[in-house]
């Protein structure tokens, strides 16, 4: 690590040293649109060099060149097509007018083919924010926005937290989905996937948003099994000044949960370029504000008959009560549950988000960049996973070193979490019920006795052994064994909550995790080597993860547990045809220690019949790696142990090797039952043994996918553009558990049957019953459609809408091995807005409504539950002081305030009212 810090030290020192290489001269002029007004925002950059400008709000840019003789500028802006000019005399200012344009279709992407193209040959689903969408959005952030592009699935766990998801297999901790920012993985390395945007960008500093859609494996690599975020933050060369935002807003309107409450969100951001070739940015943005209640209370027992299930019902099991999990059969009454506690009396819904971000930027030459980034982000989110978990004051630190030019990039980041207060509610409930139960004496029990001694309390009450308690009253009995019951608000209940809040494993409900992981990666674009014969890219990586829970978690305690990757790819391009065809074909190699080697491929053909109409087909590959948790969990909680999927994380333990299915082992136990009073329980064992089943549980290996994609893009009209595309995948090795249960004896005698030795040793309790992580073989397909439309009117206005179809095919896969689809069948955005519907005024409308669905997931033990059809619109209103350089905005997410669930057992989320002050780059 010092090493590679001296090495670009020492670099940096080197390039200031070196003597001017040419003559800078300063370029400045101004860019309006086709009527005369300034376009601020627009982009200027001198082509096959690093060097750029941003206009400032007055449509001014000025940048500095290095080379002699005639420059060659391109300028572009968002809705305006591209320009390209020589400009052979610097001492003239220089004026630019950009025609109008009505499809975002000619805009430039990059994440398509991790090189630049624009939208329209792009080789597969794009879909782009650029920084008047950002800026202009309706939703009260840019990353809550993502969900009116098409395809998109949001998943909302709380004010702080959203996961995003396409083309289905949609959870609230997304692990088939890859964020980047500036190319780095913001994941916490010890969750296995990104946290939305708790630990990104901010709005100010966001440049722009590229959204690829499906399996991008042949590119991105393992994460990518669903699609690719790509977020881009602002250049300090091209973006400089003072900028500052400051929103304050309200929500929980009309929530009987709590009263109006204060939402919250300042940043801000300065950049500055330093003669032509040092620039740095510094940012800061702090959001506040009560997170959304989860009051689900329907009772989820499944051994409870549906008419009984409810608030009389003795083995209630509310969703979003914890504690009353804890169940047990008592002779004579039936099945009882403890009285639980309400999640709202379990966590804190004052939730913040606090990013610092610190960026120095130099450039060697006008043609090589060298970056050094800081990012540091804490705070605290209520996330839905197997319970639903306090993120508290969650903190990611990231250092990023990169050396680019014009064709190649060499980067080196990590990624360090420390989960510092976070606590599971759930496990906070159960042993909060555990430090109060009294025995039948009034004396306090330990908590390892404490369940038993609650139902013992309650089974004596209802038996009518107790005084004064009445019998055969369930009301009764439960009041009696609930007797020092801590009550929440209390000052007995808070410190015990705090208490176990920090304490970690199995005995509280702390949770600890300092993994970290280290990245490597780089590209070179090999086409100006080969003289644009082919456009070629190759690149790779490497990445070593670092996982730390000091044995709450994974099997650490004598040491951090290391695992490393790395991959490789090649990208070919040509274009046939008079340019009228663009054929690609990449393909990626990518092994981790744990697994072997796999390849993914892509191939894709775009055909543009004439400018205005391209047609385009690919053929994509995608897989995904375990997770850490998935490969090396192993945590004993008592009658059986989870043990994740990676080889050595069971060395030696005889567990893959030696062990019956549990399915045989209940066969077994049923059939033995019922022949030991007829023949002894020696024969009973020899007559059943042989329904015993040799467990074969392979190691956990990646998730793959392989699909076809084919769409449009066009230009109907000079107004009105289309993108349409349709989609068919085939998915198989999802990830899944499976229970077995080891003997102390081996499992097969010598003649290659169960051993009568091992199904004694099921009788006599010598086995224990352990939780793997393995893959299914089984084969499931889903297909899908989009269509999207972009029409502006001949006054300004911009009317845009787009709808989706997803249909999932369960073909004859058995359902416990495939992984929830958890997507609505239809869903359908809407937007109209207009920059300038008046001077300065602007407005935007957005409208999601998507169909109800069955969402499943491990917070419900797989069990179905209901997310209801919703739709939701945002609005905003914008007014511009150009000459203060200054917005005025206000909106609302969810306007009409509809409480919607996107995920069972999630919070219903309402409506957030805000408006914000944003000045922008005052200092230029």
């Amino acid at each position: 690590m010092k090493f590679i810090y001296t090495v670009i030290a020492f670099a940096m020192m080197l390039a200031i040293s070196l003597p001017t290489l040419a003559q800078v001269r300063r370029l400045t002029g101004i860019i309006r649109d086709g009527q005369g007004q300034p376009l601020p925002g627009a982009s200027v950059t001198i082509k096959g060099q690093l060097a750029g400008a941003t206009a400032d709000g007055d449509g001014r840019f000025s940048l500095n060149a290095s080379q002699q003789g005639p420059i060659r500028l391109t300028i572009s802006m968002v809705g305006h097509e591209r320009q390209e000019l020589t400009v052979t005399r610097v001492d003239q200012p220089i004026e630019v007018r950009l025609v109008a344009t009505t499809s975002q279709l000619q805009e430039v992407v990059v994440g398509a083919s991790r090189v630049e193209e624009r939208l329209l040959r792009a080789p597969v689903t794009v879909e782009k924010m650029d920084v008047r969408a950002i800026r202009e959005t309706p939703s009260a952030s840019f990353y809550e926005g993502i969900n009116n592009l098409k395809g998109v699935d949001m998943v909302t766990s709380g004010l702080t937290y959203r996961q995003i998801n396409t083309r289905g297999f949609a959870s609230t901790g997304n692990s088939r989905f890859l964020q980047l920012i500036d190319g780095i993985d913001n994941q916490p390395a010890g969750f296995g996937f990104s946290v939305g945007n708790m630990f990104g960008l901010s709005d100010l500093d966001a440049e722009s948003v590229e959204l690829v859609p499906g399996a991008a494996s042949a590119l991105y690599g393992p994460a990518a099994f669903n699609g690719v975020l790509l977020m881009t933050s602002k250049d300090p060369f091209r973006n400089q000044g003072l900028s500052v935002q400051s929103k304050v807003g309200v929500n929980h309107l009309g929530d009987a949960n709590a009263g109006a409450a204060l939402y919250t969100d300042h940043a801000i951001r300065y950049a500055k370029a330093v003669g032509s070739r040092f620039a740095f940015k510094l940012n800061a943005s702090y959001m506040a504000g009560l997170d959304w209640f989860a009051t689900v209370y329907s009772d989820v027992n499944q051994t409870t008959s549906p008419e009984l299930r409810g608030a009389s019902n003795p083995a209630r099991n509310a969703l979003n009560v914890y504690g009353d999990e804890v169940v047990r059969t008592l002779p004579g009454i039936g099945q009882v549950s403890r009285t639980g506690y309400a999640e709202k009396d379990l966590t804190d819904y004052n939730v913040y988000s606090l990013k610092l971000n610190g960026a120095l930027h130099y450039r060697i030459t006008p043609k090589l960049e060298a970056i050094y980034a800081y990012n540091f982000a804490r705070g605290t989110a209520n996330y839905t996973g197997s319970n639903r978990f306090s993120v508290n004051g969650f903190s990611l630190t990231q250092h990023r070193i990169e050396l680019r030019g014009s064709n190649f990039f060499v980067r080196w980041y990590s990624n360090a979490e420390d989960s510092h207060d976070s606590y599971n509610t759930r496990s906070l409930g159960q042993q909060i019920n555990r430090t109060w139960v009294r025995d039948l004496a009034g004396n306090v029990v330990t908590p390892d006795k404490a369940d038993q001694t609650w139902f013992d309390r309650y089974a004596a009450a209802f038996a009518g052994t107790i005084p004064s308690v009445s019998a055969n009253s369930q009301a009764a009995a439960r009041a009696f064994a609930d007797q020092g019951r801590l009550l929440p608000g209390t000052s007995e209940y808070e410190a015990q909550k705090n208490r176990l809040t920090g304490v970690q494993g199995l005995a509280g409900a702390g949770i600890l995790s300092q993994t970290s992981m280290w990245h490597t990666d780089g590209q070179y674009n090999l086409t100006s080597v080969l003289k644009n014969a082919a456009e070629v890219l190759v690149g790779g990586n490497y990445r070593q993860y670092s996982l730390f829970t000091n044995g709450t978690l994974f099997d650490d305690k004598g040491g951090r547990i290391l695992y490393s990757e790395f991959g490789a790819f090649m990208q070919v391009s040509k274009t046939l045809l008079a340019d009228r065809l663009k054929l690609t074909v990449s393909g990626r190699f990518d092994k981790n220690q744990n697994f072997a080697g796999y390849f993914t491929p892509r191939a894709s053909a775009v055909f543009s019949a004439t400018d205005r109409h391209h047609f385009r087909a690919s053929y994509q590959t995608g897989f995904r790696n375990p997770t850490p948790s998935d490969q090396f969990i192993k945590l004993n909680v008592g009658p059986i142990t989870i043990l994740g999927g990676a080889p050595s994380n069971s060395a030696g333990m005889n567990v893959y090797e030696n062990s019956f299915t549990a399915s045989s082992v209940n066969q077994f136990g049923a059939g033995f039952g019922a022949d030991v009073n007829k023949v002894g329980p020696q024969q009973a064992v020899l007559n059943n043994k042989d329904k015993l089943q040799k467990s074969n549980v392979p190691y956990i290996a990646p998730e793959r996918v392989n699909s076809v994609e084919v769409g449009y893009r066009g230009l109907l009209t000079s107004n009105l553009s289309v993108d349409a595309n349709y989609y068919y995948g085939v998915y198989t090795n999802f990830i899944l558990n499976t229970v077995v249960l080891r003997p102390d004896s081996p499992v097969l005698g010598s003649d290659g049957k169960p051993n009568p030795a091992a199904a004694q040793d099921i009788l006599n309790g010598r086995v224990q019953a352990f939780q793997l992580y393995t893959n299914a073989p089984d084969n499931v397909s889903a297909q899908g459609a989009t269509l999207g439309l972009n029409y502006r009117t001949p006054g300004g206005y911009q009317l845009s809408g787009n709808g989706t179809w997803s249909s999932f095919d369960i073909r004859n896969a058995d359902p416990n091995n495939v992984a929830a689809f958890n997507t609505p069948r239809l869903k359908t955005n809407v937007t109209l807005g207009h920059r300038n519907v008046a001077p300065n005024l602007g407005f935007n409308v957005a409208w999601h409504w998507q169909e109800g669905f069955d969402w499943v997931g491990s917070f419900n033990a797989l069990i179905p539950g209901p997310v209801p059809a919703y739709h939701l619109l945002d609005a905003q209103v914008n007014y511009r002081v150009p000459s203060l350089k200054t917005m005025f905005k206000l909106g609302a997410s969810n306007l009409t305030n509809q409480y919607v669930v996107q995920a069972y057992g999630s919070p219903a989320v309402g409506g957030l009212y805000y408006i914000s002050i944003t000045f922008d780059q005052g200092l230029k």
